[in-house]
């Protein structure tokens, strides 16, 4: 399976400073989050070292199309007054996935 191209955009997005940046935090969430389990954005900072925002815009590139068009489910945690969030991917094509192709 060929790595497909992550391909990131905004007004903001300088490819020369931030194509290699998004693409490894893209891949390493993603090979973090490739085993089904849920997890909150502070306990996946714990694992990659991420900032939370970063983390979650990661998440929600994951769902894009041009990213996978992954499924990202999330629920509360704990007592929902308190609004702490937990994630979970699900890989598209699980058995068509290879995390190691898209992780290189």
């Amino acid at each position: 399976m060929t790595q497909p191209l992550l391909v990131f955009n905004g007004p903001a997005y300088n490819p020369e400073h931030d194509q290699v940046r998004l693409s490894t935090q893209f891949k390493t969430i993603y090979a973090l989050m490739a085993d089904g389990q849920y997890r909150t954005l502070q306990e996946i900072e714990g694992v990659t070292g991420y900032p939370q925002a970063s983390i979650s815009a990661q998440l929600r590139h994951a769902r894009k199309k041009r990213f996978g068009g992954h499924t990202v489910e999330r629920r509360r945690r704990g007592n929902e007054k308190h609004g702490l969030w937990e994630y979970q991917l699900i890989s598209r094509d699980v058995e068509n996935t290879n995390t190691k192709d898209i992780c290189q």
